[in-house]
């Protein structure tokens, strides 16, 4: 393949900006680690309608209602996909009991997901195994959080950190999700040079 001028400075920007990005290719071992021990939950809004983010919100909390008693066993990935049609029938409950026409489908699988700060930890981006629910024309915005361990409503920094050890993280992932700083700088670091990359060797 052939670079033009244009791309050939663009990927010495890259080479810069990994370089810079001390780290990351550990980093990507780390997250392909830490992907195995988690399930990520993934609802998306049929719209981006304030009506439609509420439903969206309303069925989250349906399906939550659902996985948490099924994730607590030892096999909390066979438990959440032999238990998919009862998590559909929980989401299509909850839109009938709102009076909301839309379908749904829900599914479990691998799925990219890009960098994600919440209140108390980061995800880098990465491909993860996601419960996905969809509503309608799943074109409004996502509501991403994990499903397994959960990890999500941690109250505290330390309810937080029990929940992932008793998911089976090491302390090193632990600190990896919770550390401020550095590593979610790293993360979007990542993140950017996988973009570049992506970009200047497309087909």
């Amino acid at each position: 393949m052939v670079l033009t001028k244009s791309k050939a400075i663009l990927l010495a920007l890259a080479l810069i900006l990994a370089a810079v990005c001390m780290g990351a290719a550990a980093l990507q071992r780390e997250q392909m680690a830490l992907a195995e021990k988690l399930i990520r939950l993934h609802v998306v809004a049929n719209s981006d309608s304030e009506a439609d983010q509420a439903v969206k919100l309303r069925v989250r909390d349906a399906v939550l209602a659902v996985t948490q008693p099924l994730t607590a066993g030892e096999d909390p990935y066979g438990a959440l996909a032999g238990a998919l049609p009862e998590i559909q029938q929980a989401a299509e409950d909850c839109l009938s009991t709102l009076g909301v026409s839309d379908a749904v489908a829900v599914s479990l699988g691998p799925e990219e997901f890009p960098t994600r700060v919440y209140e108390s930890f980061a995800l880098p981006a990465g491909q993860y195994m996601s419960l996905r629910v969809t509503i309608g024309e799943g074109a409004g915005h996502n509501w991403w959080c994990v499903v397994f361990p959960t990890i999500c409503f941690a109250a505290t920094a330390s309810d937080l950190e029990s929940a992932a050890v008793s998911g089976g993280f090491t302390d090193s992932e632990v600190r990896l999700i919770t550390e401020d700083g550095g590593y979610r700088l790293k993360f979007k670091c990542m993140e950017w040079v996988e973009q570049l990359r992506q970009w200047l060797f497309a087909s």
